[in-house]
């Protein structure tokens, strides 16, 4: 099945890779590391992984908990030593990544078009909270939704779901834009429809369902659902 732009009514955004770019974290490190890139992946990676465990074992914590120590793991792994508040210096990144080009009249875009946009996000409301003002988006999006609110991360079911009660809207009237592919595929079994992000030119998993629908900027969407 391809994607159905006549069902849908709300658009749900991923935050980060999606309306932010958490490549930008590498020049946050680039002042104290000699190695900033493969430090920068490794925090990412680790970051998600622990999501990933923390819903298997029942070990939610929020997620700017787990991003420290996501960091603090990449940090001892490549053998920088720092001080914590470097440390921390170093993470309050996240209060202020490079926003996508197209982000904000992307949003405005579809939302003048008649769709209620809100944001579904791991990240736990205060990291939301200055992403969306960092990202100037507060007066265009309806709400911010966090994994905080149910203590579990994508893609499990229960946010998605979640998601779709606070907003209002039935699940498959949704479509969920996001980055992630994992949480594309989160989505999708959840319910919703799933508009899958390609900033970069990255092949698309080999395992599981394909995308409702690729993009490669929020434009192409607002196109795909005729305004």
């Amino acid at each position: 099945m391809g994607f159905d732009p006549n069902q849908v009514s709300t658009v749900t955004f991923d935050s980060y890779s999606t309306l932010v770019d958490v490549d930008a974290a590498e020049k946050a490190l680039a002042a104290r590391v000699d190695q900033p890139q493969p430090v920068s992946k490794l925090w990412r990676a680790r970051s998600l992984e622990y999501t990933f465990v923390a819903n298997a074992i029942g070990g939610y914590q929020p997620f700017y908990e787990m991003n420290r120590d996501a960091l603090q793991y990449a940090l001892d792994a490549y053998g920088v030593d720092i001080s914590t508040s470097e440390r921390d210096e170093i993470l309050a990144v996240y209060h202020e990544l490079d926003v996508f080009d197209d982000v904000r009249d992307g949003i405005e875009r579809l939302r003048d078009g008649g769709y209620d946009c809100f944001v579904v996000s791991n990240g736990n409301p205060e990291m939301l909270e200055s992403m969306v003002d960092h990202a100037g988006i507060g007066d265009i999006i309806e709400d911010t939704i966090s994994a905080d609110e149910v203590r579990i991360f994508k893609p499990a079911a229960e946010i998605y779901r979640h998601a779709a009660a606070r907003t209002g809207t039935p699940i498959d009237e949704i479509v969920h834009v996001t980055a992630g592919w994992f949480d594309v595929m989160g989505a999708q079994h959840a319910g919703m429809q799933a508009a899958w992000v390609d900033r970069k030119s990255t092949p698309w998993e080999p395992f599981g369902p394909d995308p409702d629908l690729t993009i490669e900027t929020f434009y192409e969407l607002a196109e795909t659902l005729g305004v």
